[in-house]
């Protein structure tokens, strides 16, 4: 997990997340979830299972933003530091306590089980959670 410390400015300040970030042109959200993990982490990825996707319908200014969740237990290289926070293992039953955004700990939860997951989330201009729906 990350715990989100170090950016200006960081709509995720104080929180811990997962490792992710923006799709490059041209990238698959795949790509993108092996390049941000290395990235962010020094892990390459050797496999990774798609869990699920997160609709944020108008999330900022008004534009949709899609989410798309990944998880690996197979990965290769050495933790490093980065320039957005802390990193660093979390014991499964310590998660939910940690500081995050509400919706996050449904996602936390889509880990356990072999399936595919679809949610569509709205939060208000504080962070408030208005809604969560499984589809």
């Amino acid at each position: 997990m990350l715990h989100r410390t170090k950016k200006k400015n960081d709509i995720n300040e104080g929180k811990w997340i997962g490792v992710g970030g923006k799709l490059e042109k041209g990238e698959s959200p795949f790509e993108c979830a092996i390049r941000e993990t290395f990235e962010e982490t020094g892990y390459h990825i050797i496999d990774a299972r798609f869990v699920g996707m997160v609709t944020f319908p108008g999330l900022h200014n008004g534009e949709d933003e899609l989410m798309f969740i990944y998880e690996s237990h197979h990965f290769e290289g050495e933790l490093h530091g980065n320039d957005e926070g802390e990193l660093k293992w979390i014991k499964d039953e310590e998660l939910y306590d940690l500081p995050s955004w509400p919706a996050d700990y449904h996602y936390l939860d889509w880990l356990k089980d072999n399936q595919f997951h679809q949610a569509k989330v709205i939060y208000d201009d504080d962070g408030t959670l208005v809604s969560y729906s499984e589809e």
